[in-house]
């Protein structure tokens, strides 16, 4: 049974003090635009703050939760079909951004997308421990070819294709990140991963080439001040709200870069207001959090006794600290803007929540370690 007296205090702690520290940034970032779009600066952390309830309850429960009941095919499979159905419905509700990524229930949103996140790593976790032979042979090395890794990649791929039709490109590429991650400590080859992160480039360019502002996106990365009034302008102006915080920032809700300057303000490139607010010193600190929830997870992974959980525990550490790599680069301007939120930091009901339930089933990995 789980030990909860010995759950991993690093990695619950920096799950809360991210959570903290993305609460005052929402509060922060959002507070004049909330006050000019609902006539409260207090709109946006109200939401927040509601997701956080829900989602901080739903990682206790997860934690005391024996992580191996979630292998179970009465479990895995039911979620998957879920999930899928989700990304399914999207596309037959009324459009949000131009985009079918949201399912709305009154002033509730609900992103289908997040979750496919978590559902892929439980059931590429439960999925690679099963034995590939009747001899009984495991996974490793990967050598059952069609029998390993096409049953394996169906459904990824599925989840994959529906993401990128929303079209979120950005979530389709996490999915698949998170997928390769898990097949490499699952025995996969470095050449066979190399081979298959190749393979995927010729279909990522014909993605971005597929859509003129994909492609705007990424000419505005190598070249921002070609146009600095359009596509050039929010990668700009996050560079100036980075640059302008120095050492110690100007003080928190003292940015400048958020009002009306910096688009996505509260959302995606919220790092960029606090770098601005609280200087290079609470940038440096967000970025030794997440290190940190790196360390516990891979600590985790290396841990766990059975193959279930080592998987889970590095799809899950994969997911958290992959995106916040993502969306920290998008910001300081190392790639391409995308709309990629910094977990458990950026404004946003759906990946705070999966984000946690994550979290919850990788601490309970934890309390389980060898």
């Amino acid at each position: 049974m789980p030990r909860a007296a010995q759950c991993d205090r690093w990695l619950f702690g920096v799950t809360l003090a991210l959570c903290l520290v993305g609460a005052v940034m929402v509060f922060s970032a959002s507070a004049v635009v909330a006050r000019e779009q609902y006539g409260s600066a207090y709109a946006f952390l109200l939401r927040q703050v509601l997701w956080l309830a829900v989602g901080l309850a739903g990682m206790f429960v997860l934690m005391q939760v024996d992580y191996r009941r979630l292998r179970q095919p009465a479990v895995i499979f039911p979620a998957l079909c879920a999930t899928l159905l989700l990304l399914v419905v999207v596309f037959f509700l009324d459009r949000s951004h131009a985009t079918h990524r949201w399912i709305r229930l009154g002033p509730a949103s609900f992103q289908p997308s997040e979750l496919a996140k978590l559902i892929t790593i439980l059931y590429l976790a439960w999925f690679l421990e099963l034995p590939r032979s009747p001899r009984g042979v495991g996974l490793n090395p990967l050598r059952a070819g069609k029998h390993t890794l096409l049953p394996a990649f169906v459904p990824v791929a599925l989840m994959v294709g529906l993401v990128v039709m929303q079209p979120d490109l950005g979530t389709a590429f996490q999915i698949f990140l998170i997928a390769l991650a898990m097949l490499f400590v699952a025995g996969l080859s470095p050449r066979s991963v190399a081979a298959a992160a190749a393979a995927t480039l010729p279909a990522l360019a014909i993605l971005i080439a597929s859509k003129p502002y994909r492609l705007a996106r990424v000419l505005a990365f190598f070249n921002p001040e070609a146009d600095p009034q359009g596509t050039g302008f929010q990668l700009l102006q996050s560079l100036i709200a980075v640059g302008s915080g120095g050492l110690v920032g100007v003080g928190l809700m003292e940015s400048r870069q958020k009002l009306f300057y910096l688009p996505e303000a509260h959302t995606d490139f919220i790092y960029a207001v606090l770098c601005e607010e609280l200087g290079f010193i609470g940038g440096m600190a967000v970025l030794a959090l997440f290190a940190v929830y790196g360390w516990r997870g891979i600590r985790a992974a290396l841990s766990a006794p059975d193959d279930f959980g080592r998987l889970a525990a590095v799809g899950i550490t994969a997911m958290v600290v992959g995106q916040a790599l993502i969306n920290l680069s998008v910001v300081l301007g190392l790639m391409p803007t995308k709309g990629i939120p910094l977990p458990f930091i950026s404004y946003g009901g759906s990946s705070l929540l999966v984000m946690l339930l994550a979290s919850g089933v990788l601490l309970n990995i934890s309390q389980h370690a060898d």
